[in-house]
């Protein structure tokens, strides 16, 4: 059997046997998850140690797979989406909007300016909390707790808006084919603005709290880099690939939903070490802010969800008075309008990255495929080599600085 498929602790074990027989040192075999609570996700990494130094490592994914791309195949479109809120849960709506557009891309159908300019501010909403969590979440891991526990109350904030939205706040299956189940009420617009006039100050002071402390900076520069090269074989995109020097955005380079309307700047980095990737998504929450505040400014008249009764659910109270309304109602839950035969792809800029859509249609009421392309689990693979010949101490800040989410690892 080759040495490449054997277990890492068999392939360790001859390293092990031969330092012992060398000069009497011992290194020694370390289980980095699937459990330990620093890992923040159910993921093992299993570590060959000389003492305190990463020698090798190797990363078990999996744990948490649930099959969500064979069970698309099996769930009409508006089923999947509450799958797509499992991915990456921490900015689940940035999902669900990616996926909306993926089948309106399929089915030819154009939304209302209206319903792009809310699109943006709540997938601009969602990469503020995700970036809240990642960045607060790394200073809990070298020994700040603070800023955690005062920009989270934000992250609530938001979950608030979300909930006026659509009624749920982690999970948020937000969002129809065509736009939005309903407009908006007075009250998602008021806690929008009142977000906007309270976050920033706050933000600053988590800046202040860690951007220039000299213990964080210890923990954080030179800690698990990555060089534009490598982060370009590896397939990185987003903030960590932004953290390496490359100022490659979807949002730029592909605009969708709008974002040609808007201006904001692309954060980039030097060393793709942690601290630029903490540094990064610390940029990209003021642009952020920026793109919602334009959003804000601009808002077009008209109206929440495009014209399209084939696919878009009518309300209920029309179901329940006229045969029209029924008779789309039944169409569409039973799936008797047909789909083009069609084969596309769409990618958003994700909180962690391009989160791309592959959907193949056949006719039917389900997909013939759908393929998930997950940044977490593309640069998750340069994990190991990330934190080769470095502290353990470094590996976990480096994995908390990358932002591996355990739902958009394993689909």
């Amino acid at each position: 059997m080759s040495e490449l498929l054997l277990p890492p602790e068999q392939r360790y074990a001859s390293v092990i046997n031969q330092r012992r027989n060398e000069d009497g040192s011992e290194l020694s075999i370390l289980n980095l998850g699937p459990t330990h609570p620093a890992t923040h996700g159910i993921f093992q990494n299993i570590l060959l140690m000389d003492g305190e130094r990463i020698l090798d490592g190797e990363s078990t994914v999996g744990y948490i797979h649930r099959a969500f791309e064979k069970i698309a195949e099996n769930r009409p479109f508006y089923q999947i989406t509450v799958l797509t809120d499992r991915l990456n849960y921490c900015s689940a709506p940035i999902n669900n909007m990616g996926w909306w557009m993926t089948i309106e891309k399929a089915l030819g159908i154009e939304v209302p300016k209206r319903v792009q300019y809310m699109r943006v501010i709540v997938m601009e909403l969602a990469r503020i909390a995700d970036h809240i969590i990642c960045n607060s979440v790394l200073g809990v891991d070298t020994g700040a707790l603070t800023g955690f526990l005062y920009v989270f109350q934000f992250r609530e904030k938001i979950y608030e808006i979300y909930e006026e939205i659509c009624g749920a706040r982690l999970t948020t299956n937000m969002g129809r084919i065509g736009g939005f189940e309903r407009d908006w009420s007075p009250a998602v617009w008021s806690k929008i603005d009142a977000f906007l006039e309270e976050f920033p100050a706050a933000w600053q002071e988590f800046e202040n709290l860690l951007v220039r402390n000299r213990i964080f900076m210890d923990r954080t520069i030179n800690v698990g880099p990555i060089s534009a090269e490598k982060a370009m074989s590896y397939g990185f995109t987003g903030p960590n690939l932004r953290a390496a020097g490359i100022d490659y955005d979807i949002r730029v380079a592909q605009p969708y939903s709008s974002y040609e309307d808007f201006e904001f700047d692309i954060p980039v980095g030097k060393s793709g070490d942690t601290y630029d990737r903490f540094c990064v998504r610390n940029a990209e929450i003021w642009e952020s802010l920026k793109i919602i505040k334009q959003a804000l400014a601009k808002m077009p008249e008209g109206n929440f969800h495009a014209d399209v009764p084939e696919y878009y659910l009518p309300p209920k109270e029309d179901v329940y008075t006229t045969m029209e309304s029924l008779i789309y109602h039944f169409k569409i839950v039973m799936g008797e309008i047909p789909v083009p035969l069609t084969e596309v792809y769409h990618p958003v800029e994700g909180g962690n990255g391009e989160l791309g859509f592959y959907l193949i249609t056949d006719g039917s009421r389900t997909p013939y495929r759908l393929h998930f392309r997950r940044p977490c689990f593309i640069y998750y693979q340069a994990f190991n080599d990330m934190v080769r010949g470095q502290n353990l101490s470094d590996a976990i800040a480096t994995l908390s600085s990358l932002n591996v989410i355990a739902g958009e690892l394993d689909a």
